[in-house]
Parts: C-alpha cells; sequence; structure tokens
C-alpha cells in the first residue's frame, strides 16, 4: 500500500466523480452542485461560491482518501473493489446523515423545514438521499462515490517502485 498512491487516488477519484456529477447535472439527472453547495457555507457570492466549493471538495476528496487509506492499513488490504465498498458507504452516509442532517444544521445560507416564509435561503434543504435535488440524485451521488471510492482503493495498491 502506498500513501502516494492514495494521494493521487485522491486526486483522481475526485476529479471523475466531480465529472460525473457536474455531466449529471447538465444532462437533468440532477440539480445538485456539490462545489456550490459548498462553496455556499462560506460566501454568498455565487461565483466565487463556486471556486471556493471546488477547493473545498479537492480538499474533502484528499481527506476522505486518507481516511480510507487509514482503514486499509488498519486491516492489511486494500483494492479497487474494497475502495467501491467504501465508496458506497460514503455515498450513503453523504446522502443521508452528512448532507440531509448535519449540513442544515451548520450551513448559513441553507432552508430547512424549519425555515420561516420571511427567510430566504440560498439553498433549498436536500432532503433525504438528497431527492430535492431531483429522483435521480441519489443513485448519481452513490455511483459516481462508489467510483471515486475505487479509483482510491485501486490506487492505493500501486507500489512507488
Amino acid at each position: 500500500m502506498s500513501a502516494w498512491g492514495t494521494a493521487a487516488g485522491a486526486f483522481v477519484g475526485t476529479l471523475v466523480l466531480t465529472t460525473v456529477l457536474r455531466a449529471a447535472s447538465e444532462f437533468r439527472l440532477t440539480r445538485m452542485d456539490l462545489p456550490f453547495l459548498l462553496g455556499t457555507a462560506v460566501t454568498a457570492n455565487r461565483p466565487r461560491a463556486k471556486a471556493i466549493g471546488y477547493l473545498m471538495h479537492f480538499a474533502n476528496g484528499q481527506m476522505f482518501a486518507f481516511v480510507y487509506y487509514a482503514v486499509f492499513v488498519a486491516i492489511g488490504h486494500a483494492g479497487w473493489w474494497l475502495g467501491a465498498v467504501f465508496g458506497l458507504v460514503h455515498g450513503l452516509f453523504a446522502g443521508t446523515a452528512l448532507v440531509n442532517t448535519l449540513l442544515p444544521l451548520v450551513h448559513p445560507r441553507m432552508g430547512s423545514p424549519l425555515t420561516s416564509a420571511p427567510d430566504v435561503a440560498l439553498l433549498e434543504p436536500p432532503g433525504f438521499l438528497m431527492r430535492n435535488y431531483g429522483p435521480s440524485t441519489p443513485l448519481v451521488t452513490v455511483l459516481a462515490h462508489v467510483a471515486y471510492g475505487s479509483i482510491v482503493g485501486g490506487f492505493t495498491t500501486l507500489n512507488p517502485d
């Protein structure tokens, strides 16, 4: 197992995940824009939010990959298939607890079921499995995370020789 492989896998995996989500948005399979969702947590300026969001998303991609790496090291095994399983769990966690429950609690510009009429939210609440962003969003999100995980797992097994 290689930490350098994990870092490279995190970059490639995040690039693939982001591209899949962006393409799904362009094909109208989802209305979710993950970089915008992240960036609006720190600024209300829409163009700046996207730019900051992309940086945050790639930083998160590195962070999650090294969580995967720590588990790979702890269990003494890595591979694309194990990474795909981690990606599946990661995608389900992101769509349920992370984005649906935790993010609205701390995101200053995201609406919630408790948002009142005079309050104007920049983002609607995502809902369970982010279905408020379109009925295909859960499938697209989980598949993109499975791809991310398999790439991270595969790259982690590469030797730096």
